[in-house]
Parts: C-alpha cells; structure tokens; sequence
C-alpha cells in the first residue's frame, strides 16, 4: 500500500469517527458490554501477525478481546464508539484526543482465530493493516 492510499484510509477513518459520534458510545459502566463476541476468545497468549509484506507480529497476553480494538494505542483511555455488534464480528470506532484514533473490525474465525483490519491515525500518522490473531496457548509470564 502506497503511503498516499494510507493516508486517504487513515483521513476516512478519522472522518468515519467524527461523523459517527453520534453512534451509540460503549458505555464505560459496562466496559463495552455489548461486544459480546470479546468475550468468546479464549483467553491466553495471542500473535497478531499483518499480511502485509514487511508488517508487524507481536504477542499480546489476554485475559479478554478487548484491548485488540486499540493496538495502535494500546493502554489509552479512548472514547469508543460502536459500529456493528454481531455475533462474528465488531467494528469500533475511537479517538484518543490528540493520540490519534482509529477504526477496528474484528471477526470471528473460532475462539482461538480473529482476522482483524484496522486504520486511523497514531502518532500523527496513518496506519492501516490487515492482520491474523492466532492463540498461541497459556500466557508465559
């Protein structure tokens, strides 16, 4: 991907996150109650892999999915939005103030498999990338 289709995804998806404030936010309360396929990962060691050629792989311990919808702001408190809340999938839109925001759909392969796509903006630049998270088995601590 071109820096310049980057940045075009990157300025979609911070627009996509304005115009959709008006979407129901996740309620902090609830700490997002209602992405409820979160909730089905087994929790665990997790690799996130891009597709991309030269992309990213890291290992993440979870106990829940969560913290896969920000992992171009991992620990930020960021105001969430919820796109689509299926039983396979969640879309969220967030922004982190003037960390950047960000636009993630996860879907459900099975409780070990998510395939996850995300853009927005992180450190004043564009991301966006394409990755696989696959559970590796019990956290290594």
């Amino acid at each position: 991907m071109t820096y310049r289709a980057a940045l075009r995804r990157a300025c979609a998806a911070a627009i996509l996150a304005s115009a959709l404030a008006w979407v129901a936010p996740a309620d902090a309360e609830r700490g997002d109650a209602s992405l409820a396929m979160l909730d089905r990962i087994l929790p665990g060691q997790w690799q996130v892999r891009a597709r991309e050629t030269g992309g990213f792989e890291s290992r993440l311990c979870l106990a829940e999915g969560r913290p896969l919808i920000q992992l171009r702001h991992p620990g930020q408190a960021c105001r969430r939005f919820v796109v689509q809340d299926e039983a396979n999938a969640v879309s969220v839109s967030y922004a982190c103030g003037p960390a950047g925001s960000g636009l993630t759909r996860i879907r459900f392969e099975n409780e070990q498999l998510l395939q996850i796509e995300a853009q927005g903006i992180a450190q004043g630049l564009p991301f966006a990338f394409n990755a696989e998270a696959r559970r590796l088995g019990a956290c290594t601590r």
